[in-house]
C-alpha cells in the first residue's frame, strides 16, 4: 500500500511540473506576411479559457534591467525607450494606406496620434473601429526603414500585445534592399507575431525565396495564460549563419541555412524594424462580435545589441 501511494504521489508531482512548463511545438502553417495561409488553420490551445479583458487604466510596465544575452558579449548599439513626449522621427517613419498589404487586411494605416503616440514612457499603436478611405478600421505601422538598420545582432522589444479575433500585432524586420530586389528576396524575420484567435501562442518565422507566405520556416511557443495578460520580452539573436528566437529568455526556435529550402538571405545586408497592428487578413480572420475596440499594443522599449 505504501509503495502504491508513493507511486501515485510521484505521478501527481510529475504532472504538476509538466503542466507548468512552456510548450514548444512545430508550426501548423507558417506566418503569411504576404499571400494566404493554407486552409488548414491551427487549433487554439485551451479554447475554453478566454483572454483577460484589457484593464480600463493604462498598464505600467514593471522596472526592467538589461537582459543577459546568451554569450555575454553583446553591446547596446541603439535603443528607443519611448521616454519623450512624441515619436522620434529620427528613428521611425510610417507605412501608410489601406490596400490590404498582400494579406487581405482590413485596416488603413495612418500617422495620426489616435493611431500611434507616446504615453507614460510607452509607444502605443492603436487599432480603431472607424471608417477611413473606404476601409472599416484604422491602425499604424511604424518602421525604421531609411533611418536605422543593422546587419546581425540581438534585436528585442518588451511588448504587451492586444487581443481579440481578427487582431494581428507584429514585431519584425525586412531587408533594407527590398526596394531593389523585392520581397521575399530581401528576407523577412518575424520576431513576434500573435493572432487574437490563438490567445496563448506567439510565432517566430523567416521568409525568403522558396519559403515565403504559407511555405515559410517557423515555430511557435504556447503559454499557459493569454499572451496579452502581461508584458513579454521578444527577441532574436542573429548571426551570419543562424537566427535564434526567445520569449522571456526562453529559446523556442532556431534556423540555419540548412533549414531553409532556398537561398539564405540573412547574411549580407542590413535589416530594418517594423512594429504594427493589423486588423483582419487571411491568417487571423476578421473581427467578430466578441472583438472589442479600440485595441492597443504597448511597446516599452526596442533595443539592438551587437
Amino acid at each position: 500500500m505504501k509503495r502504491n501511494l508513493s507511486i501515485v504521489i510521484a505521478l501527481l508531482i510529475s504532472v504538476g511540473v509538466l503542466s507548468s512548463m512552456l510548450v514548444v511545438a512545430a508550426p501548423p502553417c507558417g506566418t503569411p506576411k504576404t499571400g494566404p495561409c493554407p486552409t488548414d488553420t491551427p487549433t487554439t490551445p485551451n479554447p475554453t479559457v478566454e483572454p483577460t479583458v484589457e484593464p480600463t487604466t493604462e498598464p505600467t510596465p514593471e522596472p526592467t534591467t538589461t537582459p543577459d544575452p546568451t554569450d555575454g558579449n553583446w553591446e547596446l548599439v541603439w535603443a528607443d525607450e519611448f521616454n519623450g513626449s512624441d515619436i522620434n522621427l529620427n528613428n521611425w517613419t510610417y507605412d501608410l494606406g489601406g490596400d490590404g498589404w498582400g494579406n487581405n487586411e482590413l485596416q488603413d494605416y495612418r500617422d495620426t496620434p489616435e493611431n500611434a503616440r507616446i504615453e507614460n514612457g510607452m509607444l502605443i499603436i492603436e487599432a480603431r473601429n472607424e471608417r477611413y478611405k473606404g476601409r472599416s478600421y484604422t491602425s499604424a505601422r511604424l518602421k525604421t526603414q531609411g533611418l536605422q538598420s543593422w546587419t546581425y545582432g540581438r534585436v528585442e522589444a518588451r511588448i504587451r500585445v492586444p487581443y481579440g479575433n481578427g487582431i494581428w500585432p507584429a514585431f519584425w524586420m525586412l531587408g533594407e534592399n527590398i526596394t531593389e530586389v523585392g520581397w521575399p528576396y530581401s528576407g523577412e524575420i518575424d520576431i513576434m507575431e500573435h493572432i487574437g484567435r490563438e490567445p496563448y501562442t506567439v510565432y517566430g518565422t523567416v521568409h525568403g525565396p522558396n519559403y515565403s507566405g504559407g511555405e515559410s520556416v517557423g515555430d511557435f511557443i504556447t503559454l499557459n495564460e493569454p499572451v496579452t495578460n502581461s508584458f513579454h520580452d521578444f527577441a532574436v539573436e542573429w548571426t551570419p549563419n543562424q537566427i535564434i528566437w526567445y520569449m522571456d529568455g526562453v529559446e523556442y526556435h532556431r534556423v540555419t541555412p540548412a533549414d531553409v529550402p532556398g537561398d539564405w538571405v540573412f547574411n549580407d545586408h542590413d535589416f530594418f524594424i517594423i512594429l504594427n497592428v493589423a486588423v483582419g487578413g487571411y491568417w487571423p480572420g476578421e473581427p467578430d462580435a466578441t472583438t472589442v475596440f479600440p485595441q492597443r499594443m504597448y511597446v516599452d522599449y526596442v533595443r539592438v545589441y551587437q
